[in-house]
């Protein structure tokens, strides 16, 4: 892909005199076709008077741990699939911060099959009546194939990428209804599932994999895909304070514990756990997604606990997407709302499929999931989700620091500073035409112009 320098005098200006300090212009419009392409610098000029959008530095927030996607085991079969070279450099433009390369900082992992694997696995799966609740037959089998060769090459690129698990389902074994498909967690393997997912954490440390995160179930009140499992929040409660939180003490493990990973429709569920203080105690955040509800909802659970993190870590594009509706719709709630609203992490689902959608699981497998790229052999095709993601992840680095901006109902916006003190703006037009706006910092003003759904990062 290549990126062209334009001048659009049309979209961008700024006045005659400079007051000396540029703006870089990375501009996604979609309805001119233009797909995250640098600009013209801008220059910010001495101005008097009000901004529509006023970045005010001494107000700072959450600190950011990336931007990405779900790296699922059909996204590495497709990834691998391909030839070596073709592969290499499309992990690159993925991963890497140079040039064309978008900056993905952040992947998010299934703990055995999601419902975007071509069967049902995990890692412990045993004939009908066998049980291990000592681990002892714990493989990470599949994951060997496909998703860990696959982390390897990412590593090789950016050894500091974070890391996220989450299981669709334990072992059905361990499961009311024996089945990959719904049913809870018997209670009498609470104890040997916390293992399974110590097991999980310390296998993948042995194949060079360092897993920042975990995150207890995800989607724990949709037990329709395969594999799924249904968790109340008072179940989540009971298993993380007594099992999963002194498991991963007694092992001595630094990957953090998130809880609920579902809707923004529901944060009864996390406040609910996290006010149970010896629950609490065991805690890093929250996760959510964006099916149901209101981003806004982040923040009622920021409020309610606010020694705790909030992550934002799924939103799917359907296939076969829009990029005139999906790009405007994810920037807008996710990487500028969610982000306004506490997340650490905006990660988009999934990273790759074929132009079927495949593979998926039968039986409540995503038919129509759209990845940030389609792979069939070695031709990449790059969908809204690869530029929703490229938008953000390149400019606002790990260890960003979210500082403040005026809500604009018309520009929204949200502001990071990275840790070598550059600022990063992403703006969205989300008004029914093209808006002429200035964005002040300090006692200066840069202009800018965006047409109707088009979106800038400015860096400065």
């Amino acid at each position: 892909m290549r990126y062209r320098f334009l001048l659009l005098p049309i979209l961008f200006f700024t006045c005659s005199f400079s007051y000396g300090q540029t703006v870089a212009v990375w501009l996604t419009d979609p309805s001119q076709n233009i797909l995250f392409q640098q600009q013209a610098d801008l220059s910010f000029i001495k101005a008097a008077g009000n901004s529509n959008i006023t970045v005010d530095p001494k107000q700072s927030f959450q600190t950011i741990d990336g931007f990405g996607f779900t790296l699922n085991g059909g996204s590495a079969q497709h990834l691998l699939n391909m030839g070596a070279a073709q592969r290499k450099a499309l992990l690159e433009e993925l991963f890497g911060t140079k040039g064309n390369q978008i900056g993905t900082s952040y992947l998010r992992l299934s703990i055995g099959a999601s419902d975007l694997n071509d069967s049902v696995f995990s890692y412990n799966d045993l004939p009908t009546g066998e049980t291990d609740v000592a681990m002892q037959k714990f493989d990470l089998g599949q994951d060997k194939k496909d998703i860990i060769p696959v982390l390897k090459e990412i590593l090789s690129i950016n050894p500091k990428i974070k890391l996220m698990g989450s299981p669709w389902s334990p072992p059905t074994w361990m499961k009311t209804n024996n089945d990959s498909r719904g049913g809870s967690l018997k209670p009498e393997y609470y104890a040997a599932y916390a293992l399974y997912l110590v097991k999980y954490v310390t296998e993948m440390q042995k194949q060079g994999i360092a897993i920042d995160a975990i995150t207890v179930q995800n989607e724990p009140l949709h037990p329709g895909n395969n594999p799924s499992l249904l968790m109340l929040a008072k179940d989540q409660a009971e298993f993380v304070k007594k099992h999963l939180g002194p498991a991963f003490k007694k092992a001595k493990l630094k990957t953090k514990i998130i809880i609920y990973d579902h809707n923004a429709d529901k944060p009864e569920y996390p406040i609910s756990i996290l006010d149970d203080a010896e629950a609490k105690q065991y805690i890093d955040g929250s996760a959510f997604h964006l099916y149901g509800g209101k981003i806004e909802a982040l923040s009622k659970v920021h409020e309610e606990h606010p020694d705790k993190n909030i992550y934002f870590t799924e939103q799917w594009v359907g296939g076969p997407g829009n990029i005139k509706t999906d790009f405007p719709f994810h920037v807008e709630h996710l990487i500028i709302g969610a982000t306004r609203n506490w997340a650490k992490t905006v990660l988009e689902w999934n990273l790759a499929a074929n132009s079927k959608y495949e593979p998926f699981t039968d039986r409540g497998g995503c038919t129509s999931c759209l990845g940030a790229v389609t792979i069939d052999g070695n031709e990449v095709k790059r969908n809204p989700a690869y530029y929703i993601i490229a938008q953000a992840a390149k400019f606002a680095r790990p260890g960003a620091v979210r500082i403040a901006s005026n809500i604009s109902k018309e520009l929204p916006n949200v502001v990071f500073r990275n840790t070598d003190g550059k600022l990063a703006m992403v703006v969205i037009n989300r008004s029914k035409e093209q808006k002429n706006f200035t964005v002040g910092y300090n006692d200066k003003t840069v202009q800018v112009s965006l047409n109707s759904n088009a979106a800038a990062t400015l860096v400065w």
